[in-house]
């Protein structure tokens, strides 16, 4: 008779669990706290198309890096994110912007336009590398540019190949030293382009041609290579 009793039991007993935690997952939907991130996500994937329509334009926009912080406040935590975003023409034109906003695609809109009033102009060499060497420093980052011949390739990491893409160089040599973080990194970077020159302003500025220039550094072939950049 007790194992009857016992056979008899156990299902009911089985039976009462799976209804409450039915019960669970009915209570846990809802509150619909899966359904309103879901709808919230698909408005934030169609706000981070906008970037790309505005290619159209000729601007290259590449997102560097976001953060996300938080904020401690009496109800509980204040989510927020920082998106760097550097912004290029390819054709020896960039910039870079840092926004902030509560929301990843807002975040990203507000630092493509800091970019876009930021962006500096950077001479090029026949359109594809730097005129020469150079180096910048920014807080505990120092980094080195160095002019490559054709086919090289960028060889450059994160932040820094994100800055070459978009201004429009295809082959450079760059080294980083003393920082991983993308905001010294970047800011590195620029200083170092801020000092680009070209053979041409050079001439301009000391009141000589450009092939005085290029011939005093034992080029052959000065006038042609002056013809080149003149044009």
């Amino acid at each position: 008779m007790m194992a009857e009793h016992t056979e008899s039991t156990a299902p009911v007993t089985d039976g009462a669990a799976p209804e409450a935690a039915e019960g669970q997952r009915r209570g846990r939907g809802g509150r619909g706290g899966g359904d309103n991130r879901g709808s919230g996500g698909g408005r934030g994937r169609g706000n981070d198309r906008r970037p790309a329509q505005e290619e159209d334009d000729g601007t290259i926009e590449k997102l560097v890096h976001i953060n996300r912080v938080s904020k401690t406040v009496k109800g509980g935590k204040r989510f927020g994110f920082a998106a760097l975003v550097v912004v290029g023409d390819g054709q020896g034109r960039v910039g870079f912007g840092h926004g902030k906003a509560r929301e990843v695609p807002e975040a990203i809109n507000k630092a493509t336009a800091a970019a876009k009033k930021s962006m500096i102009r950077v001479a090029l060499k026949d359109g594809r590398t730097l005129h020469h060497d150079g180096k910048g420093h920014f807080g505990a980052g120092k980094v080195t540019l160095r002019s490559a011949p054709a086919g090289t390739g960028i060889i450059a990491g994160g932040p820094m190949r994100a800055v070459f893409e978009s201004l429009g160089v295809a082959d450079v040599v760059t080294k980083s030293v003393g920082t991983s973080n993308p905001y010294n990194m970047i800011r590195a970077t620029f200083a170092a382009l801020s000092e680009q020159t070209s053979p041409k302003s050079v001439a301009q500025r000391r009141g000589k041609k450009i092939a005085d220039l290029l011939g005093r550094g034992g080029s052959k072939t000065a006038e042609a290579d002056a013809e080149a950049i003149a044009e």
